[in-house]
């Protein structure tokens, strides 16, 4: 099987993607982490 070896530079550029795709992650999770507690406040409410 065939390595492909990376540059520092595609392998900088690789470590900021997942970063990002990581934060967004997070940020959608804690969006609908929100998005449940608010409707289930707001059908205790009611």
């Amino acid at each position: 099987m065939e390595m492909v070896t990376l540059s520092d530079k595609q392998k900088k550029s690789r470590r900021g993607r997942n970063i990002a795709l990581a934060v967004v992650l997070a940020a959608l999770v804690a969006l609908f982490y929100v998005i449940t507690l608010v409707k289930i406040a707001g059908g205790m409410v009611g």
